[in-house]
């Protein structure tokens, strides 16, 4: 037990980053909600006029660009951090064996996460061009491919393109928190695993995945909220663009384009309840079972 020494000094070690915390994050998310029940331009700001839930109302009932916005998020959100799951657990399994070459294989599989985001989105849009981009290129050479295609201006492949190149970018940062905890896993159980005659897939099952559960609800949390707001890499290779307009983009819409202060605030809300909510779903689905035990 604390004493009550210890837990004022816990309180006075504390006190200055909650106070930071709260200037640097507090202020600005309580403005924000502010502005949602206003109709305010950004020119105008020091002149908002207050109009109650009306942007809330408009945003969930009227608002088909939200919804759009939404849909794509969501889509994207999904699929990307399924198949970075998937890949970066394997690529996990992978380096975590023993190996010649090990130590470089884990130091190259960084390097698409380290390059910045802005450089690789970049460097995939000249990639992926229908007239110069190498992929078109060898598709084409290798007979992969009838002709050129226009993968960031056709409606039906300009999604999964972004999805492509964020699953190379963060494969990596997935397979780096599960080899973490992979290598928590004590090595004596999988001896005490082949003594017992069982192979490889069911050590997996009955050990591995349950043992490397708590890392791996780590890593969907960070990659998904990560995912839900993402900017960037579409922004960089398709500006605003309907077909793969996020919630984040269209939020900058709203606000620097359109300068509507009050309606960007609100979108920035509902961006904000859509993360806490899969905060909670997850933490529902994880802390759960263990209150319980």
């Amino acid at each position: 037990m604390l004493t009550l020494r210890q837990t004022r000094l816990a309180w006075i070690l504390v006190i200055p980053t909650l106070l930071v915390v709260a200037f640097v994050a507090g202020y600005p998310l309580a403005q924000v909600f502010y502005y949602s029940f206003f109709k305010a331009d950004i020119a105008f700001v020091d002149q908002p006029k207050f109009i109650g839930l009306q942007n809330y109302i408009y945003l969930i009932t009227q608002d088909s660009d939200f919804r759009g916005a939404l849909w794509n998020t969501l889509r994207f959100t999904f699929v990307s951090v399924f198949l970075e799951t998937v890949l970066g657990l394997a690529i996990a399994l992978i380096i975590n064996s023993n190996f010649a070459g090990r130590g470089i294989v884990r130091t190259a599989i960084l390097i698409p996460w380290a390059i910045p985001t802005v450089v690789s989105a970049q460097m995939w849009k000249w990639m992926l061009n229908d007239i110069y981009g190498v992929i078109n290129v060898i598709g084409v050479n290798l007979h992969l491919f009838s002709q050129k295609i226009a993968f960031l201006a056709n409606p039906h492949t300009v999604l999964w393109a972004m999805v492509a190149v964020d699953v190379w970018k963060t494969t990596p940062f997935m397979a780096l928190l599960l080899l973490a905890g992979l290598q928590l896993i004590p090595a004596d159980i999988y001896e005490a695993a082949d003594i017992d005659g069982a192979n490889r897939w069911q050590q997996f099952w009955t050990l591995t995945l349950p043992l490397l559960t708590p890392a791996l609800v780590v890593a969907l949390i960070f990659r998904t909220l990560d995912a839900l707001r993402v900017f960037d890499v579409i922004f960089v290779m398709v500006g605003v663009n309907t077909a793969t307009r996020s919630l984040a983009i269209y939020n900058r819409q709203t606000l620097i384009d359109f300068q509507d202060l009050g309606y960007g605030s609100t979108i920035s809300v509902a961006i904000l309840v859509l993360i806490f909510i899969f905060v909670l779903v997850y933490m529902r689905l994880v802390g759960g079972p263990s209150r319980e035990n």
